[in-house]
């Protein structure tokens, strides 16, 4: 999703999606006026809401952290030039199997060995159920974007089947597992902070956080440092070519999904393993697919996916503190404002790249005449 001309690398990262983003806030600001209320307050309430109140830094980072894990799942299957929609049912199988894995041996194991195994679980649950797509299209010519949102529908009717029937708890009628033991359990980061004498305020931020920021230099490090990210991106540039070279492009499709799916897997540990402490129905709540948003703003570069997870989180927090706020304000308007960015940083992803890319010309190039772009095709 790089920009389709010759813009400098932290243009096209950090500025674009800064020119995007203001776009659907100025769009936004005008809605907000439009129904009567002042844009400015409203934007440092959001603010607020989002960063200042006491605790709200914390349940920012916490929603931050499950689009950073599915940020990254789109990322990795498109540097394979494959769209992976199916983040949310990977995100749901990896709970499954985190949730099975708690249940078997938490009243067995340790934190120290219970914890890994259950992150190890969701991971390898969301990689299954990302590899048999990749197959699918790799060995029998089946489109990635139909099998993925597929087995979206797949993985929630499973869940549905096994939480309603022989994952439910006993005497329980809501369709839920029972809560796991403390061995299974995420430490909460104020509990962290609160241990060594710093003073924090609850909220369901979690170790996961730190997961994920790990997950991104994982990442980096695959993609860009590693064969096997040479030859993914190979692959996405070209698999013709990349199989001229001695690339076996099959197996790289399917690897590549396989990571892709154990990486939205793992979101379900933030929620699963972080906060509910248990397995129940629509914990991904729409994450799997604001996480295809994140991978589009953050360039599919990890240190993007952090900025526009945290950007999206902010929404999330500070869009509840405006429907607290503002009577006029509800979270429909919210979610608009979600969808003008989504909309700015996709499908008008490069309405700015033209004349910034002018604008850069000029100013590195001082005296030197700059062609349009796409003045060489004509």
């Amino acid at each position: 999703m790089s920009a389709p001309q010759d813009l400098p690398r932290w243009a096209d990262i950090g500025l674009i999606p800064l020119l995007n983003v203001l776009a659907a806030l100025l769009v936004s600001g005008i809605v907000v006026a439009i129904i009567g209320e002042n844009p400015f307050d409203a934007m440092m309430v959001m603010l607020k809401g989002a960063f200042i109140y006491k605790g709200s830094l914390g349940y920012t980072l916490y929603y931050a952290t499950n689009f950073i894990f599915t940020g990254l799942a789109v990322a990795v299957a498109f540097h394979a030039l494959l769209f992976n929609i199916g983040g949310e049912g990977q995100a749901y199988l990896g709970g499954l199997g985190a949730g099975i894995v708690c249940l078997l041996f938490d009243s067995m194991l340790p934190a120290l060995i219970m914890v890994p195994l259950a992150i190890l679980a969701s991971a390898g649950f969301g990689a299954i159920w990302g590899a048999i797509p990749g197959y699918l299209q790799a060995k029998r010519g089946s489109h990635i974007v139909i099998t993925t949102i597929m087995f979206n529908f797949l993985a929630a009717s499973i869940m549905v089947w096994l939480l309603a029937g022989s994952l439910k708890a006993p005497g329980q009628m809501s369709p839920e597992t029972r809560s796991f033991t403390r061995s299974a359990e995420l430490p909460f980061i104020h509990d962290i902070a609160n241990s060594i004498g710093l003073e924090m305020a609850r909220s369901p931020l979690n170790l996961s956080f730190v997961i994920a920021l790990l997950a991104c230099v994982g990442v980096w490090v695959l993609i860009w440092r590693s064969r096997l990210g040479y030859a993914i991106r190979t692959t996405g540039h070209s698999a013709g070519a990349a199989e001229y070279a001695g690339i076996p492009v099959s197996r790289v499709i399917i690897i590549t999904m396989a990571i892709s799916g154990g990486l939205a897997g793992m979101m379900a540990i933030n929620e699963i393993l972080g906060v509910q402490h248990r397995t129940i129905l629509g914990f991904t709540s729409g994450y799997g697919f604001t996480g295809i948003a994140v991978a589009l703003m953050g360039r599919n570069h990890p240190i993007g996916i952090v900025l526009a997870s945290l950007l999206f989180g902010a929404l999330y927090q500070g869009g509840a503190e405006l429907d607290f706020e503002f009577s006029t304000i509800n979270r429909e308007m919210v979610l608009l404002i979600q969808g003008l960015i989504i909309l700015f940083s996709g499908g008008l992803a490069y309405m700015f790249n033209r004349p910034l890319a002018r604008l850069l010309g000029l100013w590195l190039n001082p005296g030197k005449n700059i062609p349009t772009i796409g003045a060489e095709n004509g």
